[in-house]
């Protein structure tokens, strides 16, 4: 078999794994917030601020483990690093589907944060099996994968969670373990021996460690200033769409389930159909900015909207967010080498983490602060926020982009 075709098979393998995982997680994100609010008696406000905690530690765990996952995947290779992630998060479901208090939730959040690198560790992989001048599609298709993942997920999840809230996370629990023996048989290593690190240094596995990878080479730290960003001001949506949504459309979790499908439906047009085509013909800094740029119109637009109709013109905007991962990733991966790749989004899952720690006490304890000021009638202000947070990720995008792309473009005259 060809280089070419060993290429494309091997990043067929990593996206079928990657959308078994988005369907799994999918399965989960309409229902978990009604099992809160049963574990709470009903509270909307109460079930968020539990909410909030296992965000927080979740995306503390995620912080810590993060640079670890990425330093073993470049010295033990991808595959043993992403069985393990998805191990965790199979585990994490099992116990939410039989936890009899919020603290056995709690622990299983835990466990998840801690093994959470199989997006991370997906993202290496493809590093790993494509040329850098096809990149940011490749990455685009990858972040389709994520939105496929999702079409059926949701849908699935609070289909299950209108008959039984325990039920979505069993069927997730056990498509896990169908993901987990795909990998374990089916996936080939990426990373050939003869291009691992050849050690594996603590220095560098903390967090803040990690971090000196991304101020060595030039560029990288700014461009991941946007990913942070970023990634902030997406922790909006699991954060609280489905208890905004409850709590000012009134749906369940099948409505809410079946909307999140119809919007990962517009993802994966956008993902799969216009990010190679934009990419080709604009550059990867032009997708990094339009994709920065739309969602701020697109959250403001939605934190207003006083009905589901309305909301649904801000959907748009929103969808062209999903330009901005590949143009990203595309940037950043040209900064470094294959025994650095997984280093590197290492790296981005600590940043990520860290969103995931600030993001639900801003977009949470707002949203909890508003549900308990009626009279102000602004349940939307976390989308409000996010919109902000992505008008500063547009700015630092607008500089950074342009620098990496002058970079990359030298690199290529060379």
């Amino acid at each position: 078999m060809s280089t070419t075709r060993q290429r494309e098979a091997a990043f067929g393998f990593i996206f079928a794994s990657a959308v078994a995982c988005a369907m799994t997680i999918g399965i989960m994100v309409p229902v978990l917030p009604n099992l809160l609010k049963q574990f709470n008696g009903g509270d909307t406000a109460t079930a968020a601020d539990w909410g909030v905690i296992f965000n927080v530690f979740g995306g503390m765990m995620s912080f810590l483990a993060g640079p670890v996952l990425g330093l073993l995947s470049d010295r033990f290779g991808r595959r043993p690093v992403l069985l393990l992630s998805i191990s965790g998060l199979g585990l994490d479901f099992l116990f939410m589907a039989f936890a009899p208090s919020l603290g056995w939730l709690f622990v299983g959040r835990l466990i998840s944060g801690t093994t959470a690198g199989v997006f991370s560790t997906a993202n290496a992989y493809v590093a790993d099996v494509t040329a850098p001048e096809n990149r940011a599609r490749a990455f685009g298709w990858m972040g389709a994968a994520f939105s496929v993942g999702f079409l059926a997920g949701p849908a699935i999840g609070g289909y299950l969670g209108d008959i039984n809230l325990r039920l979505p996370f069993m069927v997730a629990a056990g498509l896990t373990l169908v993901n987990a023996l795909y990998g374990l048989f089916v996936v080939p290593e990426s990373l050939p021996e003869g291009k691992r690190a050849t050690g594996f240094h603590w220095r560098r596995a903390n967090p803040l460690g990690s971090l000196r990878l991304l101020r060595s080479h030039h560029e990288l730290l700014p461009l991941a200033s946007v990913g942070f960003l970023n990634q902030l001001a997406n922790m909006v949506w699991p954060s609280v769409f489905v208890f905004y949504a409850g709590y000012r459309f009134h749906w369940n979790p099948g409505t809410t389930g079946f909307f999140m499908a119809a919007i990962s439906l517009v993802g994966v047009a956008v993902q799969s159909v216009i990010v190679g085509p934009f990419v080709r013909r604009f550059g990867e800094r032009a997708c990094l900015i339009t994709g920065a740029a739309l969602p701020v119109i697109g959250l403001a637009w939605i934190s207003w909207a006083p009905t589901a109709t309305l909301y649904l013109i801000g959907v748009p905007f929103n969808a062209f967010w999903q330009l901005l991962v590949p143009g990203l990733q595309g940037l950043m991966t040209r900064r470094v080498g294959p025994t650095e790749q997984g280093q590197l989004q290492g790296a981005n899952q600590s940043l990520m983490g860290m969103s995931s720690v600030l993001g639900p006490l801003i977009y949470g304890e707002s949203f909890a602060w508003a549900v308990r000021h009626p009279t102000l009638d602004y349940p939307g202000l976390p989308f409000l926020l996010a919109s902000l947070t992505m008008l500063l990720c547009l700015s630092i995008a607008l500089w950074s982009g342009h620098a990496a792309q002058r970079h990359a473009m030298r690199e290529a005259a060379k």
